[in-house]
């Protein structure tokens, strides 16, 4: 194992969480560009994830046994076999068994209990297979006024209270929190944490990280309808 390889659970969960964002992110809002880098006529294909949270379709490693265990090898073969959803939705698992084989491969070598807290750690977060179908699709922040979509409380929250209401109950807050905890965002897949700016598509109900979408919440208070680059996209084509 190379020296510069992530040791702990802690450097192994920050190396599974960039390339788990960089998965999702070829397969959600880059999606048309990684559909068209996968042609069905080139050489067998593999989807990558980075630890600098960026993508790449390329060919497998060429040293036998590789540096790192590969991901699924072909997957453009089937691009144009299978119903574009469900071929996603594929790519999506292969890409989630990717990234639990790398994670315990760096984790070879730790204990019984680090690799526990490695484990709980990941499960937190929503597989790549869970945010490409929508079955852990980002909820609609709650609010006192019993999930109310008011654009003015909640959508430009900036910890997932409504602003115009300051009167909150502790109990009420509480079970806000619990829901809030299976909010994830449509672009990383990362948590909710009340310590950051957070965004909600109007349109598709998904909630994003406000760097994410390049969205602050100065310019979120200028928006009246605020649609996802999801749904521009669906809108452009």
């Amino acid at each position: 194992m190379a020296s510069s390889s992530p040791r702990t659970v802690e450097e192994i969960f920050k190396d599974y969480n960039a390339r788990h964002s960089a998965l999702v992110r070829a397969l959600t809002y880059d999606v048309d560009d990684f559909y068209s880098q996968c042609d069905p006529d080139k050489e067998n294909l593999c989807l990558y994830g980075h630890p600098n949270e960026a993508w790449e379709v390329a060919l497998p490693a060429e040293e036998v046994p590789p540096e790192l265990p590969e991901p699924a090898l072909g997957i453009n073969f089937a691009r144009d076999g299978m119903n574009r959803k469900d071929w996603l939705s594929l790519v999506a698992v292969h890409s989630d068994c990717w990234l639990l084989s790398v994670a315990f491969y760096f984790g070879a070598r730790l204990n019984r209990n680090e690799r526990k807290r490695l484990f709980s750690m990941i499960n937190d977060l929503p597989t790549i297979f869970e945010v490409v179908t929508g079955r852990k699709q980002v909820k609609d922040k709650p609010t006192v006024e019993s999930g109310s979509k008011s654009r003015n409380s909640t959508k430009r929250s900036l910890d997932g209270q409504p602003r115009n209401n300051p009167k909150i109950a502790d109990n009420s807050y509480k079970e806000d929190e619990e829901e809030q905890g299976d909010t994830f965002c449509g672009i990383c897949g990362g948590g909710y944490n009340s310590d950051e700016f957070w965004i909600g598509c109007d349109n598709c109900e998904r909630w994003y990280h406000g760097k994410c979408v390049k969205i602050t919440p100065a310019k979120a208070e200028m928006i009246k309808f605020y649609n996802c680059p999801l749904c521009q996209k669906k809108v452009r084509q």
